[in-house]
C-alpha cells in the first residue's frame, strides 16, 4: 500500500510538473490559462517552458524584436495575444497558421513598419489593434477575404490613405481608429463596406474636406470623431442617413461656413453630442443656418457659447448663439 502511494505521489508530482511548467522571467497562472511577462529583460519570444493550454499570453515592455509562426505554434489554445511596447520590428508571413482561435492580437507601441502579405490570415480575428507603430501603408494583403474582424485600430501611425481593398475585406466591422495618422483625403466610396460600422475615429488626421458620399453607406454609425483635422468646408449631404449618431466632434478645424441643412438629419444626438469649438466661424449672413440651428438646438451642442465668432472685426469673440438678427443684417 505504501508503495503504491508513493507511486502515486511520483505520477501526480511529474504530471503537474509537466503541465504548471512556466517560462523564466514570466507569471503563469494556470486556473485561468494565462501568463504575463511584464518589465524582464526578454530578448526572445519565450516559446520554451510555455503551457500549452495557455489561452491568454501578454508579454509587455521587453526587449523582443520578433515574433514568427513557430513561436506561436507553442500554445495552439491561443485565444488573447498582447504585445504591448515591446521592440518588435517584424513579424513573419503566416503568423498566426498555429493559433486557429485567436481572438485578439494587440500589438500597441512598437515599431513595426512593413508587414508581410498573410500575417493575420488563418485565425478568426475580431480585434485588431495596431496603435503606435510606424506603418506607412496599410495592406489588403494581410487579410483574407471577409474578414470577421469587428475592432480595428491603426492609429498613431503613419498613413496617408486607407486602400478601399483593405476596407472590402472588413464587411464585419464597427470599429475603425485612423486616430493621429497623416491622412489628406478619403477616397470617395471607400467605406462602403462598411455597413456595420458604428465608431469611425479619423482624428488628428490633414483631411481639409470629405466626399458628398463618403458615409452614405454607414448608417449604423452612432460615434463619429472629426476634430483636429483641417476642414475647411463640408458638403451639405454629407450627414444624410445618419440618423443613429449620438456624437459628432468637428472642433479644432478651419470651418468658417457649414451649408443650410448639414445638421439636420443628426436627430439623434445625445446632450452635448455636438462639438463646433475652436473653428473661425465668420459671422455674416452666411452664419445664419448655423445660428438658428444653435437656438434650437442649445442642449446638443457642447459648451455652445464658446461657439465664437472669428469674424468680422466688431464680433469678434461673441458667440455665435448671442447674436441679433441685426448684427447678422437678416431679415425678419
Amino acid at each position: 500500500m505504501k508503495s503504491w502511494c508513493t507511486l502515486a505521489f511520483l505520477w501526480l508530482a511529474y504530471f503537474s510538473h509537466g503541465t504548471l511548467s512556466c517560462p523564466p522571467l514570466c507569471k503563469c497562472y494556470h486556473r485561468r490559462a494565462e501568463l504575463v511577462c511584464n518589465q524582464v529583460p526578454l530578448t526572445e519570444y519565450p516559446s520554451e517552458g510555455l503551457p500549452k493550454n495557455t489561452t491568454m499570453l501578454t508579454i509587455q515592455f521587453t526587449n523582443i524584436t520578433s515574433i514568427s509562426e513557430q513561436d506561436l505554434n507553442a500554445t495552439p489554445l491561443l485565444k488573447g495575444l498582447h504585445l504591448y511596447s515591446n521592440h518588435l520590428k517584424s513579424l513573419s508571413s503566416h503568423l498566426l497558421r498555429g493559433v486557429p482561435h485567436l481572438d485578439t492580437l494587440d500589438l500597441t507601441g512598437n515599431k513595426l513598419s512593413d508587414l508581410p502579405a498573410d500575417v493575420f490570415s488563418h485565425a478568426p480575428l475580431r480585434n485588431l489593434v495596431l496603435k503606435n507603430n510606424q506603418i506607412e501603408k496599410a495592406d489588403a494583403e494581410w487579410l483574407p477575404g471577409n474578414s470577421s474582424i469587428t475592432w480595428l485600430d491603426l492609429s498613431g501611425n503613419r498613413l496617408t490613405k486607407i486602400p478601399t481593398a483593405l476596407l472590402q475585406k472588413l464587411p464585419h466591422l464597427d470599429n475603425l481608429d485612423l486616430t493621429n495618422n497623416r491622412l489628406e483625403t478619403i477616397s470617395a466610396n471607400s467605406l462602403d463596406p462598411l455597413t456595420k460600422l458604428e465608431r469611425l475615429n479619423l482624428q488628428n488626421n490633414k483631411l481639409d474636406t470629405l466626399d458628398a458620399s463618403i458615409l452614405q453607406s454607414n448608417r449604423n454609425l452612432t460615434y463619429l470623431f472629426l476634430s483636429r483635422n483641417k476642414l475647411n468646408k463640408l458638403p451639405q449631404n454629407l450627414f444624410q442617413g445618419l440618423t443613429q449618431l449620438k456624437l459628432l466632434t468637428l472642433d479644432d478645424n478651419q470651418l468658417s461656413h457649414i451649408p443650410a441643412g448639414l445638421l439636420d438629419p443628426l436627430s439623434s444626438l445625445d446632450e452635448e453630442g455636438l462639438d463646433l469649438t475652436a473653428n473661425p466661424w465668420l459671422c455674416d449672413g452666411e452664419v445664419e443656418y448655423l445660428w438658428r440651428w444653435l437656438q434650437k438646438n442649445k442642449k446638443k451642442v457642447f459648451l455652445p457659447e464658446t461657439v465664437t465668432c472669428a469674424g468680422p472685426q466688431a464680433l469678434v469673440g461673441r458667440s455665435v448663439m448671442s447674436l441679433t438678427e441685426s448684427e447678422l443684417n437678416l431679415q425678419s
